[in-house]
């Protein structure tokens, strides 16, 4: 199905991110997974490894696939990195194919897996590893940290065959392009005294 795509490179990527301080800040990425679709050639990078581009293509033969793309496209705001060509983000797509509907298992990526019959990572086990990112010493855990990384890229391999033939490519890609907006808007925010609603807050 993937050989019907006009694109030499379907490329699936995933980030792993800390926020500086406070949640919601802008993220600052631990490590990345990716993976060609086509070759099954893969990348894993962690932080002190990232260049000044992304290692896999993302120009106008490429297509860059992720689940809720903002979060990638800030980390590639985050390091640099210009913004690929041709985005489908399957939670848009996920979330476009269920308007009206309450997934079982909502929106996220393990609940578009549950919707459509697909095995996917104990809810648990991935509630652990984002809390040891987000909040512990990933560093204590780089192996493990990675290998769950990867672990979503496998979700979404067998997560877009499912849902391509259901998949208004066009108007997808349109969608994607506005994750690059939504990624800035998210970057940029809006400017706050952190220190003045800290205080606000507590009184």
């Amino acid at each position: 199905m993937l050989d019907a795509l006009p694109f030499r490179h379907i490329i699936a990527a995933d980030f792993e991110f800390e926020f500086g301080g406070y949640d919601g800040n802008r993220p600052r990425p631990v490590c990345m997974v990716a993976r060609d679709l086509r070759t099954n050639q893969e990348w894993r990078l962690w932080r002190g490894e990232f260049g000044s581009a992304p290692p896999f293509p993302i120009g106008p033969d490429a297509l860059f696939i992720a689940y809720y793309a903002s979060a990638e496209l800030g980390c590639f705001k985050a390091l640099g990195w210009p913004m690929p060509a041709n985005i489908v983000d399957l939670y848009v797509e996920f979330r476009n194919r269920t308007n009206g509907v309450k997934p079982i298992a909502g929106n996220g990526l393990l609940g578009a897996l549950v919707h459509l019959g697909l095995d996917h990572i104990n809810a648990e086990e991935k509630d652990e590893m984002r809390d040891l990112i987000l909040h512990g010493d990933p560093e204590s855990a780089r192996p493990a940290v990675l290998d769950y990384c990867a672990s979503d890229i496998a979700a979404l391999e067998r997560l877009f065959p499912a849902m391509l033939p259901r998949l208004d490519l066009d108007r997808a890609l349109i969608r994607g392009r506005y994750m690059k907006a939504a990624a800035l808007m998210e970057w940029y925010g809006v400017p706050i005294d952190v220190d003045t609603l800290v205080l606000f807050r507590d009184r």
